[in-house]
């Protein structure tokens, strides 16, 4: 089938789900930590309080503990057989190969990673696959290991279409969020240096994740937090309208909506708390909002210090929708699965220990490309 998608809540079909292998380290350099700021920086949203370390080689490597690495593995492959056993059809993109080399822009080179958490930098629309520009240097050539999957696609029909591709440069990026003492959300934050300069500065880029818009029909809801974000908004408005309306919310979070907010079914959100009400648009407000108890510490392995955390405590809002009943949670996270039942959902619990550690739960590392949907308007 070609691709057909224009929502995350009607009946699924088909999906990609990501691929953790060869998962060895993070690299942390300047797009990693700015990406990943409220989470790296801020002692009350993540444990433990980790800042950039000084490695004695002067690597920028954080290399992740290969226990983690085999469970996470086990995790994804009983996930991707779960969506198997229900019908589902499910593709992969190709592993990380273990002898990968270096990828490299005009001024910066980088440690690729897998293609875990694929709907970072892919959004799909209706039946266009669009890769979206990315913000961290060690992924930018991630969706190549999507290439035979989207050609496939492309192949039935379906538009493939790539957003203008950032340099990155350290002054690429726009510093306001993680310096803006108003973004602290109760927490201190710790300054990012000065970028350095470059003869191939262009000033700020555009650079957008495809899991900083939520699809409802013709209406998308896209997070903005600094210029970079603004400038992929424009882009997508021009490249969407008018069949689309595209509404931005104003830092709902650091990037990425959805562990802050998804759509179950029209009329219904699964929230992190009833504060993200406010910054919708005014139609939506009058939806139902689901919120789960908070999280406990106990929901989560306890890491030791050297262990990179890279999402919040509300990561387990981060839920797969296989229709409008049915939703694939977390079996480490009670209180949404029972959120969840008391709204009358049926819960299918999935077991995904680390996603703490790798920056991602079930929507973030599985990709719709059919779902049994018409575009709609639900005013």
């Amino acid at each position: 089938m070609t691709v057909n998608v224009f929502n995350d809540f009607d009946p699924l079909v088909e999906i990609i789900v990501g691929s953790a292998k060869n998962y060895l380290s993070h690299e942390r350099d300047l797009s990693f930590d700015l990406f990943f700021h409220d989470s790296i920086y801020r002692s009350d949203w993540a444990y433990p309080r980790l800042a950039m370390k000084s490695n004695p080689d002067n690597s920028s490597k954080q290399n992740i503990n290969k226990q983690y690495v085999e469970e996470l593995n086990e995790d994804v492959e009983s996930f991707a057989a779960v969506l198997d056993s229900l019908g589902i059809v499910v593709k992969r993109p190709m592993p990380l190969p273990s002898d990968v080399q270096e990828v490299s822009g005009l001024t910066w080179r980088a440690c690729p990673t897998p293609a875990l958490n694929i709907r970072d930098n892919t959004l799909v629309i209706g039946d266009d696959i669009i890769e979206t520009p990315p913000a961290i240097r060690s992924r930018y050539l991630e969706t190549r290991l999507l290439s035979g999957v989207f050609m496939e696609y492309f192949r039935l029909g379906a538009h493939w279409t790539t957003m203008p591709r950032p340099l990155l440069t350290d002054a690429s990026f726009d510093l306001s969020y993680v310096n803006d003492p108003s973004t602290s959300l109760g927490g201190p934050t710790e300054p990012v240096e000065l970028p350095s300069v470059s003869p191939l500065d262009v000033g700020f880029e555009m650079m957008i994740d495809g899991a900083q818009c939520l699809k409802l029909g013709r209406d998308i809801i896209v997070n903005v937090a600094t210029e970079n974000h603004h400038l992929g908004v424009q882009w997508l408005t021009n490249h969407l309208s008018p069949e689309y309306e595209i509404h931005t919310v104003y830092r709902m979070a650091d990037n990425h909506i959805d562990s802050m907010l998804l759509a179950l079914r029209p009329g219904v959100f699964l929230a992190r708390d009833e504060s993200v009400r406010d910054f919708l648009p005014k139609k939506f407000r009058s939806w139902k909002f689901i919120v789960p108890p908070e999280p406990k510490a106990g929901d989560f392995p306890v890491y030791n210090n050297d262990d990179l955390v890279l999402t919040s405590p509300y990561i387990d809002i981060n839920v797969l929708s296989i229709d409008q009943e049915r939703v694939l949670v977390n079996q480490d996270c009670p209180g949404v699965m029972s959120a969840l039942e008391k709204a009358g959902f049926v819960v299918i619990p999935v077991q995904h220990r680390h996603r703490r550690l790798f920056g991602g739960g079930f929507h973030c590392f599985t990709l719709d490309m059919v779902r049994q949907s018409t575009l709609e308007d639900y005013f």
